[in-house]
């Protein structure tokens, strides 16, 4: 709540950052009665909804229809791919982006709140420059969230971020995409599907560290089945030109050249310059914003939400924060809401979507059963895209039967598994999804006929406990009709 002596103060709360945490921050407190007053130095709606997110969503929606394309000729339709017009979809997208922007200023100016389009930088612990003029505010919240990570060996300059991505003049031919994160998976998805030769070189021996390690591998399986030339375990030594070309180099094997080098390397805690130390707030070696589990950091009356804290790099999450803290700040309410089984989603092609626990965290935690199915969904036995699959995993506690953690890689995952989350959040039990009626013919049908164990995890995984599929049919038993 509001303290008697915060009328001193020019305001009540100052959020520091207009993206998706601190919109959201700002406009509940605002809503509370609170005075209001939020800086953003570059594009209302933040990273999410400029250069994240939604735009990155929208290309890939772009690519997947050229594979649509081929697939309806398998349905009869005498469909043939054309050529794809870049600038077209750059434009279509900036104007949904600008729409997007307007709605998030609104939103600010419809809850009471005062927006600076300016940078803030801390003074002390209660006061801000922000845009030259010096500003007061009882609490600060720092939303500011995080940067892409340029790569830092010779000739890193020439290699592009996924901020520069969305505003590319043209489709380039060939691309270089170096990580194997979700950024990197989801770009040279998009780049392949658009008809570009795409070389994905990453540290790791499999896509997507930390995720469950069947999704891995089934991903890599799929990333070869697009066409994308896959370079595991290696490292880029330094990236030379010749001319409009780029030529990679390895510290082992022959060089790349490309149109493209895409940086997809990790992101960064965007917090250099903010004067965190005027403040007293301390960071840690990576620069993220220590806080503590109410978002507070070692200052009292400052906060830190969202990707700045670098804990779980997630929109909804970072909203979620902002939300919950304006709620316990201003309204005395108290939200109960679970970090541990947050739902994501890597837009992929095909897109995986998780929630909960992988089988290796199970397996740590005690005995787990397995439950896995591999199929073709049933459009692909008509389009001929066999090599489009679907994997469904979940993983149930032994003793208590209680689901733990469920992974999907295949068509329309990401709209799956947030209705999984709900249960898993529930606290579902694998006779719950046994009893559970399924909605035929479906792919999601077949969360609820996984009757036969695939296998027992137990402590770390053995190479020998490699996944055997229940159902290595070409298509799932359940959506088919002669499953259960």
């Amino acid at each position: 709540m509001t303290t008697s002596h915060a009328r001193s103060y020019d305001f009540d709360l100052f959020v520091i950052g207009g993206g998706s945490a601190g919109v959201r921050c700002a406009r509940i407190a605002a809503g509370h009665g609170a005075r209001v007053g939020v800086a953003e130095e570059r594009f209302w709606g933040g990273t999410c909804v400029n250069i994240g997110c939604v735009p990155k969503k929208l290309m890939v929606m772009a690519a997947d229809y050229r594979g649509m394309i081929e697939d309806s000729r398998g349905f009869g339709w005498d469909a043939h791919t054309g050529a794809h017009d870049w600038p077209k979809l750059i434009a279509a997208k900036d104007a949904e982006i600008a729409r997007l922007n307007t709605i998030y200023v609104n939103l600010l100016d419809s809850a009471g709140a005062t927006a600076f389009e300016a940078r803030a930088t801390f003074l002390d612990a209660h006061t801000l420059d922000v845009g030259g003029k010096r500003v007061t505010a009882e609490r600060i919240v720092v939303a500011t969230g995080g940067h892409p990570s340029r790569l830092d060996i010779p000739g890193g300059e020439h290699a592009i971020i996924s901020d520069q991505v969305f505003y590319l003049p043209e489709m380039p031919r060939r691309v270089v995409m170096v990580g194997g994160g979700y950024v990197a998976v989801e770009f040279a998805c998009m780049f392949a599907g658009l008809g570009a030769e795409v070389d994905l070189v990453m540290r790791q021996d499999l896509p997507l560290r930390g995720f469950d390690e069947d999704l891995r591998t089934e991903l890599a399986e799929a990333l070869a089945a697009n066409g994308i030339r896959i370079h595991r375990t290696r490292a880029v030594l330094r990236i030379e030109t010749d001319g409009a070309e780029k030529i990679v180099h390895f510290k082992d094997g022959a060089p790349i050249t490309t149109d493209l080098v895409f940086s997809a390397i990790g992101r960064t805690p965007l917090t250099e310059s903010l004067g965190l130390e005027a403040a007293g707030v301390v960071t840690d070696g990576f620069g993220a914003i220590r806080v503590d589990i109410g978002n507070a950091t070692n200052v009292p009356t400052i906060f830190a939400i969202g990707d700045v804290t670098n804990r779980i790099n997630l929109t909804p999450v970072a909203t979620a924060e902002g939300h919950t803290l304006a709620d316990r700040l201003f309204a005395d309410v108290a939200r109960d809401w679970a970090l541990d089984r947050v739902a994501s989603a890597v837009f992929s092609s095909p897109p995986i979507a998780t929630v909960g626990l992988t089988e290796a965290e199970a397996a740590a935690r005690g005995p787990a059963d397995v439950y896995c199915i591999r199929f073709t969904p049933m459009r692909h036995v008509l389009s001929g895209r066999r090599s489009r699959k679907t994997f469904m995993k979940l993983i149930v506690d032994q003793r208590s039967q209680r689901v733990l953690g469920a992974h999907m890689i295949g068509e329309d995952a990401p709209e799956m598994m947030q209705g999984i989350s709900i249960a898993l959040n529930c606290g579902a039990t694998k006779h719950d999804f046994d009893r559970t009626v399924g909605i035929h013919p479906t792919s999601a049908e077949e969360w609820v006929t996984l009757r036969t164990r695939t296998r027992v995890a137990e402590g770390p995984r053995s190479p020998a406990a490699e996944t055997q599929l229940v159902d290595p049919v070409e298509i799932g038993a359940a959506e088919m009709g002669v499953g259960g």
